[in-house]
């Protein structure tokens, strides 16, 4: 049973990957066909983060009311209606409109079940869990990359993904009767969750881990969306060529997130946070310095790789962090933070692609892993302070 189920959830995160990296992919071919301008695609992934935000605020209440399976269900069904959406777009406003149905699908169902696994199951199923999304977020691309080669374009790419993420919800509600033990396990463990939300914002290190988490997210998904616009008018790769090579980062987060489960055999989660951040720091040098094609892919590769156990680590140290009663309930607001970097960052950036040069991306990207860095240790630091006082009361 925990078995089959753990493979429902492992194919509820590709299908929450599919659909991350088609926008960036798309929009070099895109948005001349919706009439809007380069800078425009962080507008639409601001809105789809909105709805990101809203959901993942109430995942605690959608838990408790549904159920997490049911909820899984929804949210992959409104996924699916806002790709087909995407697909017969032919403006910006309705990109805009189908973005509000594609952000709700996604919040409340990442953060429920990151919670659930990160307090039921061992580490390495965070990292494999978030491995299954980078197969998806290094698919989505691919299928873009394969459908604008032919005569269907990129409303193609985006059908393509809506019928997987159909299949998708028929898989997860033939499932629901292996969820209705866990949801229950999940609504008596939210039960005990006294703190308000003021008092879990109090707790030492709790603002920094959140910090870290805008950033991060701020960096992925800035390089997720930009990376191709990046190589195309910074560096005069084709658009179907930079697809392919934009698909690498994400597939380096893929490859990544599977070989960091193998490290939590060896590695604890503070350990892996360093490595990520480290290969993180090379992949930036390597696309500052070698601006051919070969160059610029690898360097997007090793960022990915460097990306991978950092969203999961930082989720799978929550409950030690701060306590399995408060896991939940931080998960929600670690998510919300997490959306608003992804939500506010990528439009800043746009601008910056627009207004001044595409080629500022590394130096953003730099500046985003060093603040992140220094909020997680400085937040490790103070909750290690926090548990030895504790320990000698």
């Amino acid at each position: 049973m925990t078995n089959a189920l753990l493979g429902i959830i492992y194919l509820a995160f590709v299908s929450l990957g599919l659909p991350d990296g088609l926008l960036g992919a798309a929009w070099p071919a895109m948005h001349a066909s919706v009439d809007a301008n380069v800078s425009l695609a962080g507008v639409v992934s601001m809105v789809i983060c909105l709805g990101t935000i809203t959901s993942s605020l109430l995942t605690v209440q959608l838990v408790r009311k549904l159920g997490t399976g049911r909820l899984t269900a929804v949210s992959v069904a409104l996924t699916a209606a806002a790709l087909f959406g995407f697909s017969a777009s032919g403006a910006f406003w309705q990109l805009i409109l189908w973005a509000i149905p594609y952000g709700l699908g996604a919040g409340a169902v990442d953060a429920a079940l990151n919670a659930y696994v990160a307090t039921h199951f061992a580490a390495r199923h965070i990292n494999w869990l978030h491995c299954c999304w980078g197969l998806g977020a290094a698919g989505g691309p691919l299928i873009m990359s394969w459908q604008m080669g032919g005569s269907a374009g990129w409303p193609g790419g985006y059908r393509i993904v809506g019928i997987l993420q159909v299949i998708l919800v028929v898989a997860i509600a033939l499932s629901l009767p292996l969820w209705h033990d866990r949801a229950d396990a999940v609504d008596a463990g939210e039960k005990h969750a006294a703190l308000s939300r003021r008092e879990l914002l109090s707790l030492p290190g709790v603002k920094l881990a959140m910090a870290g988490f805008l950033c991060y997210c701020a960096l992925e998904s800035s390089c997720g969306l930009w990376a191709s616009t990046f190589l195309v008018l910074g560096h005069g790769v084709s658009a179907q060529t930079a697809a392919l090579l934009a698909s690498l980062f994400y597939a380096g987060i893929t490859v990544g997130r599977f070989l960091s489960g193998v490290l939590t055999l060896r590695l604890d989660g503070r350990q892996l946070l360093r490595l990520g951040e480290t290969i993180m720091a090379l992949g930036v040098v390597i696309l500052f310095i070698f601006p051919e094609e070969v160059g610029l892919g690898a360097g997007l590769a090793l960022l990915g790789l460097g990306c991978a156990p950092i969203y999961p680590q930082m989720i799978q140290l929550t409950p030690e962090r701060f306590g399995d009663e408060n896991a939940q309930s931080l998960m929600g607001l670690q998510m919300a933070c997490a959306y608003v970097g992804s939500m506010a960052f990528p439009p800043l950036m746009g601008l910056l692609v627009e207004q001044v040069s595409p080629v500022l991306l590394p130096v953003a990207a730099a500046t985003l892993l060093a603040i992140m860095t220094a909020c997680l240790i400085r937040c490790d630091s103070r909750v290690m302070a926090s548990h030895a006082s504790a320990a000698r009361q």
